[in-house]
């Protein structure tokens, strides 16, 4: 561009030019960057689309009993983060209606001052009377006293039209928020039904849940049936992991002055709090042993995103229940296991400290606990030693 502006002879020529093009590059720009990172958003999910279709069809070999549990806790999931949606939208409907019956109130009181001292002003003109203004006008001993008078009185009127006319404005508004508060109660009400329906979902799926577990429980018929079945399920993981890093590969990280992850060895604040039930490296189960941590918590506890980064996979998996796994560029990643429920879908960005999930005993666990993994070029490495003590 800048080669073919210097063949110009005219300055003023080439500084019109100049600003047109900088004048239509801004819009182009910005629209071309969100078509690239629209584009980038849905390769990632097409690309997570089909491993999960891959996943699919492997677990079709599960038996139904897996089956079943992973369609229980998906929709376990599903309501809760439905419910979680429906209370913030209760809050702000809440507030919405506090804030208007607060102006309601506000434009009551002012509707009732201005009445009032409206009422005053057409008394006194009322005192007055037209036969004092003839008197006035009559009256030419004084020219200069007429003068002011009439002043007086023309003030008076427009006072007085002005006070009409901002009365009536002031009625309109009230109207209008007493509109807006049918609207807003009729919602909140709404709302409520909504949430109370919900709750009977969550009630059933819950019970849902517990009979499957029973059953679990009953066919799981020794250690060495359970043994395959975690050897399997990190295997699953670690095909799963190296998967996500593929497809991540030439995704391009968020633009920002964010620090690299590697740098924030011993900085991390925990995903969740609670006391470490099992610890990175100790014994699990026969020759097993954890690949991450097993964090205590409550159901429904938030767990957060350790780090900036983009969700990667956002579903459940067998043994590890609803999990979900944050991108962090360079080859780290963070996963999140064993969770009530995901607040996250697949592309989009966190902030660290951000809630991403909630605390839950998914995958078939009975304890409520947070499964809490980092992996670099998918190789697990001891949380400990990267978040704070």
């Amino acid at each position: 561009m800048s080669r073919r502006l210097r063949g110009f002879v005219r300055p003023g020529a080439v500084l019109a030019a100049l600003l047109t093009l900088l004048a239509l590059s801004f819009p182009v720009a910005a629209e071309t960057e969100r078509e690239l990172k629209e584009q980038e958003l849905n390769r990632l999910r097409e690309r997570i689309g089909q491993l999960k279709t891959e996943l699919e069809r492997d677990r079709g070999r599960y038996d139904g009993l897996r089956t079943e549990l992973r369609q229980v806790e998906r929709r376990l999931g599903t309501s809760i983060r439905k419910l979680r949606e429906l209370e913030a939208a209760l809050v702000t409907s809440a507030e919405r209606l506090s804030e208007l019956e607060v102006e309601q109130a506000g434009l009551q009181q002012s509707v009732g001052t201005q009445r009032e001292r409206l009422g005053a002003q057409v008394r006194a003109a009322y005192a007055a009377g037209r036969q004092e203004y003839l008197k006035i006008l009559l009256n030419q001993e004084d020219p200069a006293a007429v003068g002011r008078m009439l002043t007086y009185y023309d003030y008076l009127n427009r006072a007085r039209s002005e006070r009409i006319e901002a009365l009536l404005e002031t009625l309109a508004r009230l109207a209008s928020v007493q509109k807006a508060i049918t609207a807003e109660t009729r919602q909140l009400t709404d709302l409520k039904d909504r949430e109370a329906r919900e709750q009977r979902t969550l009630q059933a799926t819950r019970a849902d849940r517990q009979k499957l577990m029973e059953r679990l429980k009953r066919e799981i018929a020794g250690k060495d049936k359970e043994l395959g079945r975690m050897v399997a399920n990190e295997r699953e993981l670690e095909a799963l992991v190296q998967a996500l890093a593929e497809a991540l590969a030439d995704i391009p990280a968020e633009a920002g002055n964010f620090q690299p992850f590697g740098e924030l060895q011993g900085r991390l604040a925990w995903p969740a709090e609670g006391r470490l039930l099992a610890g990175y490296g100790s014994p699990r189960s026969g020759s097993l042993s954890w690949r991450g941590v097993l964090i205590e918590g409550k159901e429904g506890q938030e767990v957060r995103a350790v780090s900036h980064g983009r969700v990667a996979f956002a579903d459940w998996l067998r043994g590890y229940g609803l999990l979900l796994i944050i991108d962090h560029d360079d080859g780290y990643m963070s996963l999140y296991g064993h969770n009530q429920a995901l607040y996250k879908e697949v592309g989009d960005w966190v902030a660290a400290g951000e809630t991403v999930a909630a605390v839950g005993a998914s995958g078939g666990n009975d304890q409520a606990a947070l499964y809490f993994e980092i992996r670099k070029d998918g190789q697990p490495t001891d949380p400990v030693r990267w978040c704070k003590r």
